[in-house]
């Protein structure tokens, strides 16, 4: 089993259970006991777990919402999937605000060398989409929204990012909720990030929502926008005719990832 796959296993087991021990990851994991507690001490070092003697303890209280490094481990190809359909629906030379979180990152990294104006909404992506480029000429042109940093998510948050947004306006928003529901719409998991959400597609003429099928009628507590903000949402779940008749009622596109 290679590194990714066995952090990622670690990751869904922690997700299920409160701790686990070596002896036991040894077996699921199919590695020996010097792999499995470096894997662990990765791990911690990037926020997914607590080391403890013998294993390893989750980080997750029950409605807590995951920390990044929690969530880098889930969905890697569907997200890998949703940007780079989100990144065929950009034209070059747009101007385009992108939201933070996992998946907003990987939209980053598809975006290098692209001939486009970004505002990233994280250090994270940030530093994806510029990367070890040695052309840093080919980069998307960079504006940074500045604000406060969220420690661990490495975001851009407050008044200061926000007003900073709304003094611009943008061809496309990127947003990608936390959770997603035909009745309320794009929702996130605490007040400031809904607010920068919404000022970032309040600030735009085309908002693309990117939005992975886990993330539909999830649970998030803070209302981003209604559905008829969006006029994109590119996603891997597999509609029915019940859930795109609101969609196609409101003109809502829905592009399968």
């Amino acid at each position: 089993m290679k590194t990714e796959e066995r952090h990622r296993l670690i990751g869904e087991l922690l997700r299920r259970r409160a701790e686990v021990s070596v002896e036991e990851l040894t077996g699921a994991c199919e590695a020996s006991g010097a792999t499995i507690r470096r894997d662990l001490e990765v791990l911690a070092s990037h926020g997914v777990l607590r080391r403890v003697h013998g294993g390893a303890r989750s980080l997750i209280v029950r409605g807590e919402n995951p920390g990044y490094g929690q969530r880098e481990l889930e969905d890697q190809a569907v997200k890998i999937r949703i940007a780079a359909a989100v990144a065929g629906l950009l034209r070059d030379r747009e101007h385009v605000w992108l939201d933070s979180g996992t998946t907003a990152t990987e939209v980053a990294r598809t975006l290098r060398g692209r001939e486009l104006t970004l505002m990233p909404m994280s250090v994270r992506s940030l530093t994806a989409v510029t990367g070890d480029d040695p052309n840093p000429g080919q980069r998307p042109a960079l504006l940074l929204p500045g604000g406060s940093l969220v420690p661990g998510e490495l975001c851009f948050r407050g008044p200061l990012a926000e007003a900073n947004i709304r003094s611009l306006r943008f061809d496309t928003a990127v947003v990608t909720p936390c959770a997603l529901n035909l009745k309320d719409g794009l929702l996130a998991h605490d007040l400031e990030d809904a607010a920068v959400k919404r000022a970032g597609l309040e600030s735009a003429a085309r908002v693309i929502v990117a939005c992975a099928g886990s993330k539909w009628d999830a649970n998030a507590v803070a209302l981003v926008a209604p559905l008829d903000s969006v006029n994109v949402i590119v996603t891997d779940k597999d509609l029915s005719a019940e859930e795109l008749a609101p969609l196609n009622k409101l003109s809502v596109e829905v592009v399968k990832a």
